[in-house]
């Protein structure tokens, strides 16, 4: 069963516990991202579109999204931490059957496996979290955790785009692998110093697949929980959608090299760490509806000038602040994913990262799409209004559900 509030204070945890979580999430981001500034490369050398070099990503974000299904009550019966740790392994194996793909097909389905193998960490990370964290320190606490994932996301970019220009494509994914070893050894040296609340697990008896299906039901049956899964759908689907063709857009509109390209969206993750070393303050400065109001129109802004400048160098300031904006909005959303059935933590947060995931898949499938149709321009600029919709209107039922709260 998930800590009570009461035990979550008196629970020990070691600072490298988080930092280690922090670093498996870096693989995470890594491992999506890397792809990113790699697409024309991949096209020309596979002789496909745009669109079809796109696989590569919507088919790590949709077994990603659908994996959590799988991995939230798997973490709940076994332990997230010990899950969390063995699944660093799974990731190295499935990186490095990215690298040895002997061709697109092989390279598809091996990217498949990584996106499902990588389900498991952020958000049972982020589950643990809320397991022994109380609710009033977790939000500083998830945005500290979320720099590994933010560093990843743009060390991913940027390193995808320096082996585009200079090296093999394959030559990240050797990387990628070594990295999830060693991230995997040290979850499962510190697991073992947990203090033993923090490495309870659930158990249940009756068949795994009617559990599962019995505690996703009780998620999706508080109507409450229903608005946080379908903002963070779309949040996905129209914040990634363009976020995915940032790079190939400088690169073909302004004749930027990949390697450049990749590091300008670095700035993305800069943006995101400004958020994680000032949330503190944010948090308490604007609220959590101050926080997603004003995070996505800092963001649909960007995005809107990256996409319709008429020199690359508007990227620099834009991809920082989507950075920032997103971050602000994200957060906010996670910290309610991580409440929204306490009792149901591990299923919640996993129902909550499987529509984030495969919200993504969607906005980067039509994105490839409307590229092709379009231009890269025109894939950023709907990313740009379908964000503002989403955080205005999450901002409001937010702003309504606390004053009601407050009222009784």
């Amino acid at each position: 069963m998930p800590i009570s509030t009461a035990a979550q204070s008196r629970i020990p945890i070691p600072g490298i516990a988080i930092l280690a979580l922090s670093l498996a999430a870096f693989g995470s981001g890594l491992s999506l991202r890397v792809t990113d500034a790699q697409l024309p490369q991949l096209a020309a050398q596979f002789g496909t579109t745009l669109a079809g070099a796109s696989y590569v990503i919507t088919s790590f974000s949709v077994a990603y999204g659908i994996s959590q299904l799988f991995f939230g009550p798997v973490g709940d019966r076994f332990g997230k931490y010990l899950v969390i740790a063995w699944a660093c392994m799974g990731c190295a194996a499935t990186a490095l059957l990215c690298a040895i793909a002997p061709g697109y097909a092989f390279l598809l389905l091996a990217r498949l496996l990584a996106g499902a193998t990588a389900a498991a960490l952020i958000p049972l990370s982020m589950a643990w979290i809320g397991d022994v964290i109380p609710y009033e320190e977790r939000q500083p606490v998830l945005a500290r955790f979320l720099i590994g994932q933010i560093m990843g996301l743009s060390t991913g970019v940027f390193i995808g785009g320096l082996a585009a220009d200079y090296f093999s494509w394959r030559v990240p994914f050797f990387g990628i692998s070594a990295a999830f070893v060693l991230i995997g050894i040290l979850l499962l040296r510190m697991n073992r110093q947990l203090p033993m609340e923090a490495r309870k697990a659930h158990r249940t008896s009756g068949p795994a697949l009617q559990r599962m299906l019995e505690e996703f039901a009780q998620v999706v049956s508080q109507p409450w929980a229903r608005w946080v899964l379908l903002t963070v759908f779309l949040e996905g689907a129209f914040l990634y959608g363009a976020f995915a063709f940032i790079a190939t857009h400088v690169h073909l509109v302004h004749g930027v090299p990949l390697s450049t390209a990749g590091s300008l969206v670095m700035l993305f993750g800069f943006g995101g760490l400004l958020f994680a070393f000032c949330s503190r303050w944010l948090v308490k400065g604007l609220g959590e509806t101050g926080l997603t109001a004003c995070g996505g129109a800092v963001a649909a802004l960007a995005l809107l000038a990256i996409g319709l400048a008429p020199h690359w160098s508007w990227a620099v300031p834009g991809c920082f602040c989507t950075g920032l904006g997103f971050y602000m909005l994200h957060n906010t959303l996670q910290t309610n994913a991580t409440q929204m059935a306490p009792e149901r933590r591990g299923a919640a947060v996993a129902a909550f990262a499987s529509c984030f995931f495969l919200g993504q898949s969607l906005g980067v499938g039509l994105g490839g799409v409307l590229a092709t149709t379009f231009g890269t321009h025109g894939v950023i600029v709907t990313g740009a209004f379908g964000l503002i919709l989403v955080s205005s209107n999450f901002s409001t039922l937010l702003y309504r559900r606390k004053k009601k709260t407050a009222a009784q």
